[in-house]
Parts: structure tokens; sequence; C-alpha cells
């Protein structure tokens, strides 16, 4: 099974054993919206919360170096967006996550 599938599955099971099996200690998620760099222990803070809920979810490329991957979500305040995501991976974890996304009609 692929990564991207893995932590798909982790997110929308809410299972933080399998999220932190899926990422590397030293990742990084890059959130330029809001200027921050989230760490490991941030973003499974964040998703064990349900905050954030995905659907479509299309993976466009994955090999063992990197993924892209594609996805609309929403937020429990409402908002929607269309999010790309572009991960890399090391020891077989995702490693790095950056984003780019663009708001939806609520």
């Amino acid at each position: 099974m692929s990564i991207l599938v893995k932590y798909q599955k982790s997110l929308q099971a809410l299972d933080k054993k399998k999220m932190e099996e899926c990422i590397h200690d030293d990742y990084a998620f890059t959130n330029y919206s809001q200027g921050k760099v989230l760490t490991k222990t941030d973003v499974i803070s964040w998703a064990m919360t349900g905050d954030v809920k995905r659907e479509k979810i299309r993976i466009l490329f994955e090999n063992d170096e990197v993924g892209v991957e594609h996805a609309f979500v929403s937020f429990s305040d409402g908002n929607k967006q269309a999010v790309l995501a572009f991960y890399t991976f090391k020891d077989g974890k995702i490693y790095s996550v950056e984003t780019g996304a663009t708001n939806l009609p609520k």
C-alpha cells in the first residue's frame, strides 16, 4: 500500500497511532497561508480534533521520493478549499508537505 493511501486511511479513521507511523519524526508542513511550519505533533493534534474533512482525494503521482495529491477539504468553521499537496518522503514516511489551496464558496 502506498504511503499516501496509508496516510489517507489514518486521517479518515482519526487513528493517531497509524498517523504517527506514516509521518517522519522530522516532518514539516509548511502552511503558507498562516506563515507557519507545523511539526508532526502539531499536525496530528490538529487532525485528531476532526476539524479537517477531506473528500474526492486523488493521488496524482507517487513514487519512493515524492507524492502529489489533490483533495476537496472542508473545515468545521464552514470554509472549503481545493488543495493541491506536494509531499516528500524519507525512510518510507512523509517527511514534508507543502500545499496550495483555493478557497471555494461555502
